[in-house]
């Protein structure tokens, strides 16, 4: 068995790859992915190991169950039939245990298409990312930004390989070089001295290329997988570059030196011309760990915050999200007007409510109203909601639910909805987050908060689902259909006091006392 330390495979490009060379030799072979984790696993949900019948690459474990795992596959492509397992708690595997104390879900399949491996492959080569659907059945198809993703499917993402392009001079350029190419990362090494190519040709790195004026760079080439990091201490040098790479897409452009340096080196891009917008996308100094010295310190340190910052570091895709709060209903059991536009600590109990969701780029804000005219309507558009318009909501609820994920629905782009109330004033932010992380890193279709024993909104539910929330009927609710499957569900914990919803004037008395508000 490889040792989990071995970073060859790690990735998943290479184990698309080899194991695509497998399949066209004829080779039985194959593909694990890890389904779903509980505890402290090695690898997330999404990681890989290919199979066959004298070798594998990849690992899905710290060395505590590749081994059966691997013999598992083997037996598999004897039978043909994909089997899926599971390690650790709860497993019938009591021989091996998870020093961990968790659980590990692998799904193998045998003898997987040879097409989508290779297209899948390709793929990441091409510096493009991947969005793998993989059914029950065993079958694997590579899926697109519209695809509905079926109760029983499971969706991973894979990004192409980090790559960094260094731009500097000295021991910090190289010592960088070194350590991420020692990580696995694709590394364009730019030096302007002989002596420093040189070095770096003796180390083994070979994407290496010489800056000969700072008035015409190399051509960058910078793609959303790739880091640009300048390790100059050369003014002449540093707004050329740095320009280069604010015209590219790298996730990430970082500069060496004080906050002293990077605010004069903000100054010379001003003058030059660059957007405040731009500048801000500058990090300076660069690195977790402020004021090193040394330069293989430094390294740690500044690929440290790259890996941070990398938006393929996991393999669980993140979901486009539509959070739907409604606020259409009636207060007719508070006694005193309109509950939500009633005074909570010197403001209306919407305004919290709304205020509260964060504004994201992976998050998309629609609310139910009676009308789009009302009260309730001028606060929401205040916090940027989009509005829809419910006049049937004095029939129910689930005509609130049904008029929003109907109107959710026809936007291809969302994977999944989040249904809370605008009478919940205190759910925090952080709660939102906590589901969408619950969603993306588990194969969990449909979750719901759960305070102090209690089920309660904010709920989520995958595109799955959505056919089967617009049929609500009555005052049914997004727990009812919750209930109802006893499958691919899940529940999110949250505080009983931040989970407060407002009925009547007592509840009001109540939590006015509270210092959530």
């Amino acid at each position: 068995m490889k040792a989990a330390t071995q970073l060859t495979g790690e990735h998943a490009e290479d184990v698309l790859s080899t194991l695509g060379t497998w399949l066209s030799d004829d080779k039985d072979s194959a593909l694990v992915f890890v389904t779903s984790t509980q505890g402290g696993a090695v690898r997330a949900p999404g990681a890989l190991l290919a199979v066959t019948d004298d070798d594998s690459v990849g690992y899905i474990s710290g060395g505590c169950i590749d081994a059966d795992v691997e013999l598992q596959a083997r037996m598999a492509c004897e039978t043909g039939a994909p089997k899926a397992l599971r390690y650790g708690a709860g497993s019938p595997f009591v021989d091996l245990p998870l020093p961990c104390g968790g659980a590990i879900e692998v799904l193998i399949v045998p003898h997987p298409d040879r097409e989508i491996i290779r297209l899948s492959a390709e793929t990441l080569k091409r510096r493009q990312g991947l969005d793998l659907l993989i059914a029950p059945s065993g079958e694997i198809r590579i899926a697109t930004e519209a695809d509905t993703v079926a109760a029983d499917e499971l969706r991973f993402f894979y990004a192409p390989k980090l790559r960094l392009r260094i731009a500097g001079r000295g021991a910090d350029a190289l010592a960088l070089a070194k350590i991420a190419e020692a990580s696995g990362c694709e590394t364009r090494l730019q030096l302007v001295d002989d002596e420093d190519i040189a070095d770096a040709n003796a180390a083994g790195l070979l994407a290496v290329e010489k800056l000969q004026t700072p008035s015409d760079p190399p051509v960058a080439n910078d793609d959303p997988w790739t880091a640009f990091v300048l390790l100059f201490h050369d003014s002449d040098w540093e707004v050329p570059l740095l320009r280069q790479a604010l015209d590219g897409d790298a996730f990430y452009i970082g500069a060496v030196g004080s906050k002293r340096t990077h605010r004069v080196r903000c100054d010379a891009l001003r003058d030059a011309g660059c957007s405040e917008a731009d500048i801000d996308r500058v990090r300076g100094p660069i690195g977790l760990i402020p004021s090193l010295r040394d330069a293989s310190m430094l390294a740690v340190s500044a690929l440290a915050e790259i890996v941070d910052a990398f938006p393929g570091k996991s393999s669980s895709r993140r979901s486009r999200t539509a959070v739907l709060m409604l606020a259409a209903g009636a207060s007719s059991r508070f006694e005193n007007g309109d509950k939500l536009l009633a005074d909570l600590n010197g403001k209306p109990v919407l305004d919290w409510s709304a205020s509260r969701v964060p504004n994201h780029e992976t998050l998309s804000k629609f609310a139910v109203v009676r009308s789009i005219e009302s009260d309730r309507a001028k606060i929401l558009r205040q916090h940027g909601w989009t509005l829809i318009e419910n006049p049937d909501a004095h029939l129910g609820q689930s005509k609130s639910v049904k008029a929003g994920v109907a109107a959710i629905s026809a936007q291809a782009e969302f994977d999944q909805v989040i249904i809370t109330l605008a009478d919940m004033p205190f759910v925090p932010a952080a709660h939102l987050e906590a589901l969408c992380k619950r969603a993306d890193t588990s194969s969990r279709t449909a979750i719901m908060t759960e305070a102090d024993g209690r089920l309660s909104p904010p709920a989520l539910f995958t595109r799955t689902h959505f056919p089967a929330l617009m049929e609500l009927s009555g005052d049914q609710g997004a727990k009812a259909l919750f209930l109802s499957l006893p499958l691919g569900s899940d529940t999110c914990a949250l505080a009983k006091e931040l989970a407060e919803d407002i009925d009547n004037e007592t509840d009001m008395l109540r939590i006015k006392e509270s210092t959530h508000a």
